[in-house]
C-alpha cells in the first residue's frame, strides 16, 4: 500500500470517530447523571426509578470500559434490590460479576468481600460468610484503614454469636479496641452486642456491669433509641436474677423512653414527608430547568463540533503525512542499531558466563554458611531460651514450691535431650522434623504447647483455612520465622500472653503476632545486623511477603506477615 492511500485511510478513519461520537454526544447524556441521579432516587426510598437508572448507568460506563464504576454500579444494584423485595430479582449475581471484573481499588474489594460475608451470613452460611470477611480483615490491614476493619470485626462477632460465643466476643473486643473514643454511638453498638452476648451466656451480672458502662456514654446521636434499648435489657437482666424491685423500676424507665421515642419518631416521619415534598417539588423545577440548558447547549455544541472537526482534520492530515515518514527513517535506525548489538551480546556472552559460574560457587559456599547460622540461632537459641525459663522457674519454686519440682525437672531433662538432638541434626544436615511428618499448624501447636507449659508464657493458637500442606521448604521457613518471633517475645517483651493468628485464604498466608508485652520503638530498630528481626525481615522477602510491626512502649506489640502463596 502507498503512502498516499495509508493517509487517505487514516483520515477516513478519523472522520467515522468524531461523526460517531458527535452522534452519541448529541442523543445521549452523561452517564455519570444518570448514576448520581438513581443515587437521588435511593434517598428518596424510590426504588424502582434508582434500580432502572442504575442499569443505565452500567450499560453506559461498559460503553465507556470503565471497569471501577461497572463495579461499583453493581455494588450499588446489590443493595437497592435488597431494600425492596417487591422487586422480585437475584441480587447474588451482581457480586459473582465483580468476580470476574479486574481492579485494583481496595476499597471496591472491601466492599464485595463485606456483601457477600453480609449475604451468606442471611443464608446461614457461616463458613462462607466468615472466608469473605477474613479477606476484608486483610484488605483493611494492608490499607491501614482501621475504621474499616472494625465494622468486619463487628459483622465477625455478630456471625460467631450464635455458635462460637467465645470467638464473639474476640471479634467485638477487638473491635472495641480500634474504635476512637469520640465515636460512641459505634462504641455503645458494640457493648449492645456484647450484653446481648452474655445474655445468652446467662452471665447477667457482667451484662448489668457493661449496661452501667453504656448508660453513662455521652452518645452523638439517637440518645433516646439507645436509652429504650439499655433500660429494656437492665429490666430483664434483674428479672432473670430476680431481683424484681430494680427490674421493675427500669421497666418504667423503659416505658418512659420507648413512649418518648415513639412521639419522637412520629415527628421525624412527618418532617420527613414535608422535606421529601419540598425537594420533589425542587426537583420537577430544577429538571425542567436542566431540559432547558441541555437543548440550548447540544445546540451550541453542534455548531462547535463541526468547526472543530474541519481543524482537526486539516490538523490530522498533516501530521499523519509527517509521522510516516519519520517513521520509516527510524525502522532503517534500529535495524543497523541491532545488528550492533547482537556483535556486542557475543562478545559479553562469553565473559558472562564465566563470572556466572564462579557467582555459583561462591553463592552456594555462601548459603551453606547462613543456612548453619540460622538453624543454630533458631532452633538451639529457642530450645535454650525455653530452658532459661524452666531454670528461671527451679529457682523460685526452690523455697516457695508453686510446681511440682519433680515433674519440672523432668521437663527440663527433656529440653537438654532435645537440644543434644537439634545440635547432632544440624551437624547432619538433617531438618523437617514435625514439619515434614506432621505439617506446620501441629509444629506450632506443639511448640506453644511446650513453651506455655513453663508457666510464664501462655500462647494461643487461633488458625483459618489450613487445611491443606504447603510446600515442605515453604512450611519450614513459615515455621522458622514463627519460631524466631515467639523467642524474642519470651527474650525481651516481658509478655504472659501471646496469640499467633494464621490464616490462608485465596493465594495469601496471613500470619498475626501479638502479645501484651512491654513494646518498643520500631523506628529504632536495625535491620542489616543479619540476626532477629532483621532475619525475620530477609526470610519473609525471600518469600516475596511483607513484613510490618506495630508497638508501643507499655503498648504490646503486634507483627503482620502476609506472604503469597
Amino acid at each position: 500500500m502507498t503512502l498516499s492511500k495509508k493517509i487517505t485511510q487514516n483520515i477516513l478513519q478519523i472522520m467515522l470517530l468524531m461523526v460517531c461520537s458527535f452522534m452519541y454526544a448529541q442523543k445521549e447524556k452523561p452517564t455519570s447523571y444518570y448514576y448520581k441521579s438513581a443515587i437521588h432516587f435511593g434517598n428518596l426510598n424510590k426504588t424502582d426509578s434508582a434500580y432502572f437508572l442504575m442499569k443505565k448507568a452500567k450499560d453506559g460506563y461498559k460503553v465507556l470500559k470503565d471497569n471501577d464504576s461497572i463495579f461499583l454500579c453493581n455494588l450499588k444494584l446489590f443493595d437497592i434490590v435488597g431494600w425492596q423485595e417487591n422487586l422480585n430479582k437475584d441480587r447474588l449475581h451482581y457480586l459473582t460479576e465483580n468476580e470476574e471484573i479486574s481492579t485494583k481499588d481496595k476499597l471496591l474489594l472491601i466492599g464485595l468481600n463485606n456483601r457477600f460475608g453480609v449475604y451468606f451470613f442471611n443464608q446461614n452460611s457461616p463458613e462462607k460468610s466468615a472466608s469473605y470477611f477474613h479477606k476484608s480483615i486483610y484488605l483493611t490491614t494492608k490499607i491501614k484503614r482501621p475504621d474499616y476493619k472494625s465494622n468486619v470485626f463487628i459483622n465477625l462477632g455478630l456471625l460467631y454469636s450464635k455458635k462460637y460465643q467465645d470467638s464473639a466476643n474476640v471479634y467485638l473486643n477487638k473491635a472495641l479496641n480500634i474504635i476512637p473514643k469520640e465515636n460512641t454511638n459505634k462504641i455503645a453498638s458494640v457493648y449492645i452486642n456484647l450484653i446481648n452476648l452474655y445474655q445468652n451466656q446467662s452471665k447477667f451480672t457482667k451484662a448489668i456491669e457493661l449496661l452501667k458502662k453504656t448508660d453513662q456514654l455521652i452518645l452523638n446521636e439517637g440518645k433516646l433509641k439507645y436509652k429504650k434499648i439499655i433500660y429494656r435489657k437492665f429490666s430483664e437482666c434483674y428479672q432473670r436474677l430476680q431481683d424484681y424491685k430494680k427490674a421493675f423500676q427500669y421497666q418504667s424507665k423503659y416505658i418512659t423512653y420507648k413512649d418518648s421515642l415513639d412521639v419522637f419518631n412520629q415527628n421525624k416521619a412527618i418532617k420527613e414527608l414535608d422535606e421529601k415534598y419540598k425537594v420533589a417539588e425542587k426537583d420537577k423545577e430544577n429538571l425542567e430547568l436542566r431540559q432547558k440548558n441541555l437543548l440550548t447547549e447540544q445546540k451550541r455544541k453542534q455548531t462547535q463540533n463541526f468547526l472543530f472537526g474541519s481543524l482537526i482534520l486539516l490538523f490530522f492530515g498533516g501530521t499523519i503525512a509527517y509521522l510516516n515518514l519519520k517513521n520509516s527513517r527510524k525502522k532503517r535506525l534500529l535495524a543497523e542499531q541491532q545488528k550492533e548489538l547482537e556483535k556486542q551480546k557475543n562478545l559479553t556472552l562469553l565473559k558472562e558466563q564465566e563470572i556466572t559460574t564462579i557467582n555459583a560457587m561462591v553463592e552456594g559456599q555462601e548459603k551453606e554458611r547462613i543456612r548453619i547460622a540460622e538453624d543454630l540461632h533458631d532452633n538451639i537459641g529457642s530450645v535454650l531460651a525455653t530452658l532459661k525459663l524452666h531454670f528461671e522457674n527451679l529457682k523460685l519454686n526452690r523455697e516457695k514450691k508453686h510446681f511440682n519440682q519433680e515433674e519440672l525437672y523432668n521437663k527440663t531433662e527433656k529440653l537438654i535431650d532435645e537440644t543434644y538432638l537439634k545440635v547432632r541434626s544440624i551437624a547432619h544436615a538433617k531438618n523437617a522434623g514435625v514439619i515434614a511428618n506432621q505439617g506446620l499448624l501441629v509444629a506450632i501447636k506443639m511448640m506453644a504447647e511446650k513453651i506455655s507449659s513453663a508457666n510464664q508464657l501462655n500462647i494461643e493458637i487461633v488458625d483459618f483455612g489450613l487445611d491443606r500442606r504447603l510446600d515442605s521448604n515453604t512450611e519450614i521457613t513459615i515455621f522458622r520465622i514463627i519460631q524466631e518471633l515467639i523467642t524474642n517475645i519470651i527474650k525481651h517483651a516481658e509478655a504472659s500472653e501471646a496469640t499467633i493468628n494464621i490464616s490462608h485464604f485465596d493465594d495469601n498466608l496471613n500470619i498475626i503476632i501479638e502479645d501484651n508485652g512491654k513494646g518498643f520503638n520500631p523506628s529504632i530498630i536495625p535491620y542489616n545486623n543479619g540476626m532477629g528481626l532483621g532475619s525475620i525481615k530477609k526470610r519473609v522477602e525471600y518469600l516475596h511477603g511483607n513484613f510490618q510491626i506495630d508497638s508501643a512502649i507499655k503498648r504490646g506489640t503486634s507483627i503482620i506477615i502476609n506472604i503469597p502463596l
